[in-house]
């Protein structure tokens, strides 16, 4: 079992920016794509972005390309959100995910969720 520990998130105005952080405990080939989902209240589920750690290909929303970036150490138990210009409707919990290599390829779903932070995007 692989646990998945977020930080990062708040309150912030439009235009500024966020960096989110996930800790897995430990790096397992069951979890080496690691991503986003945000999910604002009365919306769908959304996946935000997806990293796949052995060899770092990345993948965004076309709501998120340009502004978002996706990153994670060189451990590769910790991914990194880097949040630019933000906007109000980028507003939602966002919730750190792993899962195996195709979870990152197919859009097979994550194996492991975070508990969610939230992200507020307001003046």
């Amino acid at each position: 079992q692989v646990q998945l520990t977020e930080s990062g998130g708040g309150s912030v105005q439009p235009g500024g920016s966020l960096r989110l952080s996930c800790t897995a405990s430990k790096y397992t080939t069951t979890s080496n794509c690691m991503g986003w989902f945000r999910q604002a209240p009365g919306k769908e589920r959304e996946r935000v972005a997806t990293i796949y750690t052995r060899r770092g290909g990345t993948l965004y929303a076309d709501s998120v390309k340009g502004r978002f970036s996706i990153s994670h150490d060189t451990a590769r138990t910790t991914a990194y959100l880097q949040m630019d210009a933000l906007k109000p409707e980028d507003t939602a919990t966002y919730y750190c995910v792993a899962g195996t290599p195709e979870f990152c390829a197919l859009n097979h779903p994550p194996t492991y969720w975070g508990r969610g932070t939230q992200v507020t995007v307001s003046s």
